[in-house]
Order: structure tokens, then sequence, then C-alpha cells
């Protein structure tokens, strides 16, 4: 992990990161603070995502994501609920056919892989992805996903069953189902160790930490391929979620005592100045 991400990806997660809640330059300057991102550098990010319309104005020196961000956002944030994507499996899989697409084109190549990636999707064979049939609501519901997320509606997006003894071993090895399960338990325990001695560590040192770990495991909800059984141990899937929604619980709330106390320095910096003109 590292101790000085980029500026601008920087504010964008903790605008993800804050229900909603609009972000201040100068929560925002102090957040980067604890991550050695210096103020200038922080306030040329803001401009530049702000002329982006990635983020927009929500009041005097404060920020909330922008149109062009809030589409990938909300999908983003949608991790708490993702158990809710969940139904049975019935032995079928979804295809995506891409090969018509082509590559030329690398910003639609890159939304094109990110999407498929999101929701689980790995390449069977050439310009052929596949993944279990066991989320969302049904096809057309899965459809619409991986079209808001970025796949192009010229791709070809089908299900498929019964496929020779030999394919379905293939279809199983797509997944690295031992790595996966290994994932869900060391990030549980990684979670709770860090959760359990948090109490003890300085307010910078718990924001910083927190906003590290959280992220990390964040992003594995985010990008895990939801597999039924037997791909993976859903039991141990499950425990991980939870654990990741408790240690988000608690990040933020540090997070939120770190603004309130920045808020009640600067309150108080403000009053001595005043009396100090009396």
């Amino acid at each position: 992990m590292t101790l000085r991400p980029n500026a601008r990806h920087f504010i964008l997660d903790l605008l993800l990161a804050s229900h909603g809640q609009p972000l201040t330059a100068r929560e925002a300057v102090a957040a980067c603070e604890l991550f050695g991102i210096r103020e200038n550098n922080v306030r040329v990010a803001l401009a530049r995502l702000s002329a982006e319309g990635l983020v927009v104005a929500a009041g005097r020196g404060s920020y909330e994501l922008g149109p062009h961000a809030r589409d990938l956002a909300g999908e983003v944030a949608g991790w708490r609920h993702v158990d809710q994507r969940l139904r049975p499996w019935s032995g079928a899989y979804v295809v995506v056919h891409v090969s018509v697409l082509g590559r030329s084109d690398r910003a639609a190549l890159r939304r094109r892989e990110r999407a498929l990636a999101m929701l689980g999707f790995r390449e069977l064979e050439r310009g052929l992805f596949i993944r279990p049939d066991n989320i969302e609501q049904d096809l057309n519901a899965l459809r619409q996903r991986l079209h808001t997320l970025g796949l192009e509606t010229a791709a070809t997006v089908f299900l498929a069953s019964h496929f020779d003894a030999a394919r379905e071993q293939g279809i199983h090895h797509c997944w690295d189902s031992a790595a996966l399960n290994a994932s869900y338990a060391d990030g549980t325990r990684r979670l709770r160790e860090w959760m359990q001695g948090a109490d003890q560590l300085d307010a910078d040192v718990a924001a910083r930490q927190s906003f590290l770990l959280g992220g990390q495991a964040i992003r594995q909800v985010v990008f895990d391929p939801l597999l039924p059984e037997p791909f993976v141990d859903t039991a141990l899937r499950d425990e991980f979620f939870t654990t990741v929604r408790r240690f988000d619980a608690l990040g933020h709330a540090i997070w939120q005592q770190l603004y309130a106390s920045l808020n009640t320095t600067g309150t108080a910096a403000r009053d001595d100045g005043r009396q100090a003109m009396h």
C-alpha cells in the first residue's frame, strides 16, 4: 500500500467514501496532508477535477461528485448491498461475445474491460467472456448493468449451458477458487485484528491506516466475482463482506472525528484572532 496516493484519485476516493456528503477544500487539504500530499497539489487537483466535470461546487469552498463521476460512483457505492444481487444458480452461464468490437479504441477498450471485470466475467476463449448466471434479477438486468459500466451495446450477451466436459472444466479454471477463499479468510483476519487495536492508535495514524486498509478491502468487494458454490466457499465470503461493512463504519467514524477536530481547531483559531484585535 502506497503512503502517498495520487491527489486526484485520493480526492475522488474521499468523495466516494463520504456517503454523499460534500467535501470542503480545507478537509481535502488536511486529509491529503496525512499522506504527504502538498496543499498546492490538492488545489490543482480540485481545479482539474472541476474542469472535467468529475466534481462540482456544493457551496463556497466545498465539492461533491459531478455528473461524469456519478454513474461509476453509484456502482461502487453499491458494494454495501452487493449480497442483494445474488440469486440461486441454475447451472447456466452468461456469455458476452466482444470479438466484433475491435481493440483500436483504447478508451472504449478500458471501459469494456472494467465493466466485465467488475461483474466477474473471465475470458474463456478469445473474445468470449463468461460467468455463472447467479447475479441480478435476470439477463436483461445484467445486460443493462454491463452497458451502464461501459460495455458497448453492440456486444452480444446471452445465456448458455450444457457445455461438454472439457469446456466445463475449463470454465471452472477461469477463476482461482483457492486464492479467492484465502483472500476472504485473510481479509477477515486482517481487518478484525486492526479493529481490535484501533483505539490505541493516534487519530492521524488511525485515519491514514483505516483509509488504506478500507480502500483495499472495498475494492476487493467491488471486484469480487460473486461466484456460487462450488466455485467458492460462500460462507467465508459472507463473513468477509460483513467484516468489511463493520470496518467501513468504524473508519467513517474515525474520519468524521478528524474532520470535527479540524473544524473545532479552525473555529478556535478564528476566535483567538478576533480576541487579539480587541
